[in-house]
């Protein structure tokens, strides 16, 4: 089943929580970026053209204009694989562990995979950003060598920023299959 709910990131824009429930203990939680809007990019390409236009017929050097086609070109080839995530997803299965995703506009998917056995908790922590505070979910990593301690803390969700929120609503669902793991007996 999947169910898809409207929520507002820390900046205000708009992005939507996608819940799909593969079985019991099994879950993927995906938040969804606006997609790029051409609107914006045709009005940065076309002042990038304009400036470099000016310097063109200030300067009469025609390098200045091929440099700014050029710039702008691979300016926006970077951005859109290497900056621009539309979607980020977490998926939980309670036996195995989580797997981070991070969708670019291009295409291009970046993967992190977390052993169940390494998984201290997931946890909303606070953080003052820009003389705000902004909550933040994490997977808190168990310390090999101190049952009781943190060995890394994995921050998710970074490109969207949802709201608390949003938030709460994912970190109920990884508390959910936490849970379950506890409270079935580790098969070894």
């Amino acid at each position: 089943s999947m169910e898809e709910r409207r929520y507002r990131s820390a900046s205000g824009a708009p992005i939507a929580l996608r819940r799909r429930q593969h079985s019991a203990s099994c879950r993927e939680l995906a938040v969804r970026c606006p997609r790029l809007q051409l609107r914006s990019l045709s009005a940065l390409t076309s002042a990038v053209w304009l400036a470099a236009y000016g310097l063109f017929v200030l300067s009469e050097n025609s390098m200045v204009l091929s440099a700014a086609i050029f710039i702008t070109l691979v300016g926006l080839i970077v951005y859109l694989h290497f900056v621009k995530i539309d979607q980020e997803s977490l998926l939980v299965i309670g036996s195995l562990g989580i797997q981070v995703t991070s969708s670019y506009a291009s295409g291009k998917e970046s993967t992190t995979f977390i052993e169940m056995g390494q998984v201290k908790d997931v946890v909303i922590n606070e953080a003052i950003y820009m003389q705000k505070v902004i909550y933040y979910l994490c997977i808190l990593l168990q310390d090999p060598g101190d049952p009781l301690g943190v060995s890394e803390v994995v921050p998710l969700f970074q490109s969207s920023k949802p709201r608390l929120d949003c938030l709460i609503e994912v970190y109920k669902s990884c508390q959910e299959i936490l849970e379950q793991r506890k409270t079935t007996p580790q098969s070894s």
